[in-house]
């Protein structure tokens, strides 16, 4: 907030437009009332600008009344200390024996007082350029404003102090002007930078799109603490088990006023696209079709409600191969009367899931990751794998601090014995 307030005061303010008529808006009447005094209150601001007062009014109202008002919302505060308000006229009487060189100390945090001197320094500094400069515009607004620079003192000065009283106010440790001034210094640029330069990298990637060269597209990482800076990669294929990239996705062109759901559970879903009997056909209202529901198959996309920039969504549930989701976007479109209702352009390629186990059982050997390797896979149970070192140190550990219990001999009147038969299954013995 107070950085908005700083802008309007030294910059351009956003209440320098045509006033809207908002008399026939009842319902916000008192809201846009509070809006029109707070931008009259403003303006009274930048209006006594070079006067006296105008420190103790930019304050007043940063300082004071923002934050009465900001504490009047109880709700607020309700779990946490609500700030305090700072009042010019008991801090002035304060300051009367601190000099303005205090800006100087720039290693040290300064009190409330020394903020409030470098405040009132500052302002003072800022005001006399401010009318220098419109003085100087002739003018022109543009050039009628002053802006934030690191290694402007007067600037610095009073962003500082600012952002400590603020801090005050909020009961925040306060930093000193040099702390400040790093943080103003590296923060925006940084952010600039990196942003410019994922710009610049991702239009050199669109280029190749557009020249229909995807596959010399590559993906760009900028690493902070590799050896490069820059580093790429090939594009990888989608991931069948990603919600995003694992989704085929098409185009589906229908004449909704003929165009029925059969025909696009038969004729295209079973048999352009080579879909089983377990599937579903969703969209953002629910279920339309499955094996179990098929009363809406005679029904045409209009009587659905299907219509042009929806969806539909497509579920395989085949329970050995099943495809991966695929997602129609429906176009509307009028075909000619000799011609299909309904219609996929172009060849349609649907990935499959990938296998829950992740790997293939082969000849005793198994694939993990695509690689082949020679350890047995166990199957049934029959074949065992050689136990680690480390396996048989903790073992060895549980042993020690588990110690078994001996087996007790059971007599002729118990009931039940219960065997483990060595492959998983229990076996209960009666008379």
């Amino acid at each position: 907030m107070s950085l908005m307030r700083n802008r309007e005061i030294f910059g351009t303010s956003e209440d320098e437009t045509q006033e809207l008529d908002h008399s026939k808006d009842t319902e916000n009447a008192k809201e846009i009332e509070n809006l029109r005094q707070e931008s009259q209150m403003l303006q009274n601001i930048r209006n006594s600008m070079g006067t006296p007062d105008f420190a103790k009014q930019v304050f007043a109202k940063v300082f004071t009344d923002d934050i009465d008002r900001l504490r009047s919302m109880d709700d607020m505060w309700k779990s946490r200390k609500p700030p305090e308000p700072l009042h010019y006229d008991l801090i002035a009487k304060e300051a009367t024996s601190i000099d303005t060189g205090v800006s100087r100390r720039d290693q040290t945090s300064w009190s409330l007082v020394e903020n409030f001197v470098v405040f009132s320094d500052s302002l003072r500094r800022l005001s006399d350029r401010m009318n220098q400069v419109r003085l100087s515009s002739t003018g022109n607004a543009a050039a009628s404003i002053l802006t934030f620079d690191k290694d402007d003192e007067d600037t610095l000065d009073f962003v500082a102090a600012t952002a400590n009283l603020r801090s005050i106010i909020f009961g925040i440790e306060t930093r000193s002007k040099f702390d400040i001034k790093q943080m103003a210094g590296n923060i925006i640029p940084a952010i600039a930078t990196t942003n410019a330069m994922t710009a610049g990298l991702c239009i050199l990637q669109a280029f190749k799109v557009l020249r229909d060269s995807l596959g010399k597209a590559r993906m760009v990482f900028l690493e902070q603490s590799a050896l490069r800076v820059i580093n790429s990669d090939v594009l990888k294929p989608p991931n069948p088990n990603c919600n995003v990239c694992g989704v085929t996705q098409s185009r589906l062109v229908v004449d909704a006023s003929r165009a029925t759901l059969n025909d696009l559970v038969e004729d295209i879903l079973k048999l352009q696209l080579g879909y089983g009997d377990e599937f579903s056909v969703n969209n953002e209202v629910g279920t339309l079709y499955d094996p179990e529901l098929d009363d809406n198959l005679s029904k045409t996309f209009s009587e659905l409600g299907i219509k042009g920039d929806s969806f539909l969504t497509i579920i395989d549930d085949d329970d050995d191969n099943p495809r991966v989701n695929l997602t129609l976007a429906i176009a509307e479109q009028s075909l000619p009367e000799s011609s299909k209702p309904i219609l996929v352009p172009g060849k349609l390629d649907i990935a499959r899931k990938p296998r829950a186990n992740g790997g293939i059982v082969n000849d005793g050997a198994r694939t993990i990751n695509g690689n082949a390797t020679s350890t047995p896979v166990p199957v049934n149970g029959d074949v065992k794998r050689k136990r680690s070192a480390d396996e048989s140190n903790i073992e060895e550990d549980r042993a020690i601090k588990y110690p078994r219990v001996p087996k007790r001999k059971f007599e002729d009147d118990d009931l039940v014995l219960v065997e483990d038969s060595g492959n998983g299954a229990i076996l209960i013995e009666d008379d």
